[in-house]
């Protein structure tokens, strides 16, 4: 038997009409060539499929018989053509990721310009936020992958996570290219640091929260000239000469006003990972973007010494 889906086809768009011309219409596909499929299906069948009488057509016993099942095989026909089609070209899906704002200026920007280019038919999602909060969008399936700069904190119960330690982030000291209180490139001590105008961040930032818990431990008290802010905003206000800051090494790139210099006696570092549900099977697009994250933070570590690939 030689039975093959155009013939299957043919057949369920005219069951449909009810009428030949108009099914080979929808089909696209001349009239004869389609009386010429469904005849070549019944003789294949040994039966026929279609009472035909002028201006009426209908079902025979073994038309009945054979078009819920072609209807099923000409649906799991498409459902295979459209997964092997996410495959080969991820022409559809989505992904929603989630990341801090410290990521998003930087691994996470250039992640997803290299996802959208290969994939621009695939729906994007971004969530900014602080680690602690994405685990919990993780954990209620708001996001499918999260990146994450810490992986110790409490995981909501039930649910079980899988973190992938991606690098190894040192925190930097920055400044002003144009009147720079540090020498670009070297290392700067806790207690140096603490004589120089320094921009603080909100206290709900994990950073701001770090950086206090180590000069309190050194017995320090650190210079402010501004807190508060958010860290676009530091990024401006280091840009502007109004004092110095302490960022993760990640957000100088392309940031050509600002100099960097490593932190050092004691240096302090981040971890990132990339966080998602062990308990769910990811979508082909979320599968692909995890490893274009992979790929994109192999790269961004060889190009920054204050930065470590964990992987």
């Amino acid at each position: 038997m030689a039975m093959n889906l155009e013939q299957l086809r043919g057949f369920v768009e005219v069951a449909r009409l009810g009428h030949f011309t108009r099914a080979s219409e929808a089909l696209h596909l001349a009239q004869p060539s389609l009386s010429r499929q469904i005849s070549t299906l019944e003789r294949e069948l040994g039966a026929e499929l279609f009472h035909r009488a002028r201006g009426h057509i209908a079902l025979t016993a073994a038309g009945e018989t054979l078009l819920p099942r072609a209807q099923r095989m000409l649906a799991e026909a498409d459902a295979i053509r459209d997964e092997m089609g996410e495959l080969a070209g991820l022409r559809r899906g989505r992904v929603r990721l989630g990341a801090p704002p410290t990521l998003c200026i930087s691994l996470v920007a250039e992640a997803i310009s290299s996802f959208h280019a290969a994939h621009p038919n695939v729906d994007l999602h971004l969530t900014e936020s602080g680690s602690r909060r994405l685990v919990e969008e993780l954990a209620v399936g708001a996001v499918d992958i999260a990146l994450v700069t810490q992986s110790d904190g409490p995981t909501p119960a039930g649910v079980s996570l899988t973190h992938m330690p991606l690098l190894s982030e040192e925190l930097v000291v920055v400044s002003s290219a144009a009147a720079t209180p540090v020498t670009h490139g070297a290392s700067i001590s806790l207690a140096h640091l603490a004589t120089l105008p320094l921009i603080a961040f909100d206290e709900s930032y994990e950073l701001r929260a770090a950086m206090d818990a180590a000069f309190r431990s050194a017995d320090l008290t650190p210079t402010l000239a501004l807190e508060g802010a958010e860290m676009d905003a530091v990024l401006r206000f280091v840009e502007r000469g109004v004092g110095v800051a302490v960022v993760p090494a990640m957000v100088l790139f392309d940031r050509p006003l600002l100099r960097s210099a490593r932190l050092a006696h004691p240096a302090m570092s981040r971890t990132i990972s990339l966080a998602h549900r062990s308990d769910v099977t990811p979508a082909v697009a979320v599968a692909e973007m995890r490893r274009v994250i992979v790929s994109t933070a192999a790269d961004v570590a060889e190009r920054d010494p204050a930065i470590t690939s964990l992987l």
